[in-house]
């Protein structure tokens, strides 16, 4: 019962449901119906579902039906009007038809024209439209010629202004177009073919300006050479004030002036031709020899293009390795001034373009980095310098080289370089110079000296006379009085010594000229060299000269003369120094003139070698003694050799005339003392084993002669016996052998006032022990006589007591 119920209900929903489908499939429009049939087919009710829809649809066919049947004779009316209407719609088509073909026939002609008439508008209308676009890319092309006109032309700087003008102003109006594509595209690379050809101007003029610039630093400083000597023609003649050149003054002689925001030339010239320029004409202006325009062409053009610290960062680099290149000097740049000279040039013209680039550019150098440069440049050159100017033996050179480094120095200064460290090693350079001098004057005084006579100077007439005393400053009243010929007591090397002393002042003062050095520092150098020249060359060749193995005693004796008078002569230089140096004597810290002390040391050397030379002569005269030891003869005169010798020595004293009185004394003691102590070597010396009594009294003679001259006085200012003196030792020996006065020796032995004080008990034994073995060889057979027997007895007594004397005296 339920269950049928329960069915009976689902029917009913079911049913309620089919029927609302139904509804709503009659109600929507039938796009939409798919998830309305999806519903039906989803349920199990289908069939039924089906069912209810055929019915529905007969329902409706029977509505539609009784529709019709009610309007059917209207619509038989309307078939029946349209089929009239068919009728009437053909006649009038035809109409139509043949109107049109009427029509057709006869407008043909008008269509044509019009056709035509169409397509001269549409050309009318085109030409037109390309006109006015022909009128806005005309001022495109005309750029873009223009552009490659300039870049053909190497104008690269409006070449670039026209590129900005044809970018950012004409190519916008046109920019649709295809060539107008390509110029955009192309802007880029003719940027960087513009960067590149200008750069490559710039490697040009930089090469340029390194070959060349030996021949701007040459122009530059040769307009300082030209302002010295302005300012020193100035300087000598009256004024009211008168200055160095300033840099402005520099920059005020060049014709052309190069601006700084724009460049100058469009034509990359780089280095002017002034080769032909004749040398009395006006020397241009350094920076007239060199075009700029590529350097201020490329700074603007990489400005434009936002490159400019690249560009500056590439200038400065290459300029710093030019830079290296011109301050390596060459190898044998010391051989000739024109190594020097080319290689200043070079570094001024490298300064003086960067100086000129500073001034006229707005940073593409700055005054740190010149100042960087000049500081290498300046260690490098002071550092060559000191290298090649080591090398120079020529003073000549030397001298100048400074005056090239002077010139060098004063034409940087003009361009606001400092040179101090210039001038500093000019004062370097100054001892080299005096050394190099010092060698020169060596030479100069060894000819002199070496061709000198050494002879007293003869003059025949007043204007002889004159010359020589012009030469020397020599007074001497009673050589005036003096009839013509006469001498001067100095031979010719003193007047041409005392000339090369002032002239060798003169070069010093050559070289202290424009180092910007006091008076007082140039009297201090002048002296100093001077004294070196007086000490130590002059001195020196002196030395030599006196120390020659040939030198004779007159040639000896004349020196002594002419070191006096130039010794003399010193006080002539000291005033000759105060002259050109306008520094006094007596000026606190200045240097006095060692000449004196020079001199005075040359004479005693000469006069040591005058007592050696004497002392030498005497022994070569002695070499020719030839005493017969063993002779029992006596003689009556002196020996041929001592004659000989004593007038020798006479002959030369009467040279000494000219000489001071002690010098001549002391040669002359010399000469006796030494040939006192030859004789009495001679007598004792060991090869003499024996003697006689007529030897010793040969002996006696040569001694009495020699005594003979002593008491002639051959040197004038001796007192009386003084020379003998040298003798006295030999005297007192011989008297004590040839008077046997044996006891009256040993007896007063060691009393101050002993007549035999000067025998020393050695020497006696000695000579006494060659007597005593002559005597027993001679007596050998004659021993047994009495007389002999006593005498040798007496020797051997004397011998002994001798020999205690000597034995008492050392203990």
């Amino acid at each position: 019962m339920e269950r049928g119920k329960m069915a009976e209900a689902e029917s009913l929903e079911t049913a309620a449901e089919h029927e609302r489908i139904l509804r709503e499939i009659e109600s929507t429009d039938t796009a939409c119906i798919g998830p309305t049939l999806r519903s039906v087919y989803d349920g199990e009710e289908h069939g039924r579902f089906m069912e209810k829809l055929e019915t529905r649809i007969r329902n409706h066919d029977r509505e539609i039906e009784k529709m019709c049947n009610f309007h059917y004779q209207g619509f038989v009316d309307s078939i029946t009007e349209l089929l009239k209407v068919r009728g009437e719609a053909q006649k009038l088509k035809n109409q139509v038809t043949d109107t049109n073909r009427k029509l057709q026939h006869e407008g043909k002609e008008l269509v044509i024209a019009m056709e035509e008439l169409k397509q001269c508008r549409l050309q009318q209308r085109n030409i037109s439209a390309t006109v006015d676009k022909l009128m806005l890319c005309l001022p495109v092309l005309e750029m873009y010629s223009k552009l490659r006109d300039q870049m053909k032309t190497k104008r690269h700087y409006p070449a670039l202004k026209t590129l900005e003008h044809l970018e950012h102003t004409y190519l916008p109006q046109v920019s649709h177009y295809r060539f107008c594509k390509v110029m955009v595209d192309n802007i880029p690379k003719l940027r960087e073919e513009i960067k590149d050809v200008s750069m490559s101007d710039l490697k040009d003029f930089l090469e340029s300006i390194r070959k060349h610039s030996d021949k701007i630093g040459e122009t530059a400083m040769k307009q300082a050479q030209q302002q010295r000597n302005l300012d020193n023609i100035v300087l000598q003649q009256p004024r009211i004030g008168s200055r160095r050149k300033s840099k402005k003054d520099v920059y005020t002689i060049f014709d052309t002036e190069i601006e700084s925001t724009s460049p100058k030339s469009e034509q990359d010239s780089g280095i002017l031709d002034v080769e032909d320029e004749e040398d009395d004409e006006e020397v241009p202006g350094a920076q007239d020899l060199v075009d700029f325009s590529p350097v201020y062409r490329c700074l603007h053009i990489y400005s434009v293009l936002g490159a400019r610290e690249t560009f500056e960062n590439y200038y400065r680099k290459q300029r710093r390795k030019q830079a290296r290149l011109v301050l390596q000097p060459p190898s044998n740049m010391h051989e000739t001034l024109d190594g020097y000279r080319k290689y200043f040039n070079q570094i001024v013209g490298f300064f003086v373009v960067e100086d000129h680039i500073l001034h006229t550019t707005q940073g593409l150098v700055n005054r740190a980095y010149i100042d960087e440069l000049w500081e290498m440049a300046l260690s490098k050159t002071i550092a060559a310098l000191r290298t090649h100017s080591s090398y120079c033996s020529d003073p000549n050179l030397v001298l100048d080289l400074k005056n090239l480094i002077v010139l060098f120095a004063d034409t940087l200064q003009v361009y606001g370089f400092p040179v101090n460290q210039l001038f500093d090693m000019l004062l370097e350079i100054r001892d080299q110079y005096s050394e190099t001098l010092l060698k020169k004057w060596a030479g100069i005084f060894r000819n002199i000296l070496d061709s000198d006579n050494y002879s007293p100077i003869p003059v025949t007439s007043e204007d002889m006379y004159k010359k020589v005393v012009g030469q020397f400053p020599f007074q001497d009243t009673e050589l005036e009085k003096q009839p013509f010929p006469k001498k001067f007591p100095f031979s010719e090397f003193v007047p041409k010594v005392y000339n090369q002393i002032k002239e060798f002042i003169y070069a010093c003062l050559k070289f202290s000229e424009d180092l910007h050095l006091s008076s007082t520092e140039v009297d201090d150098m002048i002296r100093k060299s001077t004294n070196l020249l007086l000490t130590r060359t002059l001195s020196n060749s002196l030395q030599n000269v006196i120390k020659r193995k040939n030198i004779g005693l007159t040639e000896l004796v004349q020196i002594i003369i002419n070191t006096t008078h130039l010794e003399k002569s010193c006080k002539y230089l000291e005033e000759f120094i105060t002259n050109i140096t306008n520094v006094l004597p007596e000026t606190v810290h200045t240097t006095k003139l060692y000449g004196t002390t020079t001199f005075k040391d040359a004479r005693h050397a000469a006069e040591e070698e005058i007592y050696t030379n004497l002392n030498q002569k005497i022994d070569q005269f002695l070499q020719l003694a030839d005493y017969d030891w063993m002779t029992g003869d006596l003689g009556n005169k002196a020996s041929d050799y001592l004659v000989d010798l004593i007038a020798f020595l006479r002959s030369t004293f009467a040279v000494f005339t000219h000489l001071p009185g002690k010098v001549a004394q002391t040669a002359c003691m010399s000469a006796c003392k030494h040939l006192a102590t030859s004789l009495m070597q001679l007598l004792l010396e060991a090869e003499v084993r024996q003697l006689t009594l007529g030897a010793l009294q040969q002996f006696n003679l040569d001694v009495r002669e020699c005594e003979q001259f002593a008491r002639s006085g051959p040197v004038p200012g001796f007192q009386e016996d003084t020379l003998q003196l040298a003798f006295i030792d030999l005297r007192q020996l011989l008297d004590l052998f040839i008077q046997w006065d044996w006891s009256t020796y040993l007896a007063d032995y060691g009393q101050p006032n002993c007549k035999y004080l000067r025998v020393n008990p050695v020497t006696a034994l000695t000579l006494l022990e060659k007597m005593r073995d002559t005597s027993r060889k001679n007596n050998m057979f004659a021993q047994f006589r009495k007389n002999e027997r006593d005498k040798q007895k007496l020797i051997d007594t004397v011998a002994k007591q001798l020999r205690g004397l000597i034995s008492s005296h050392h203990s």
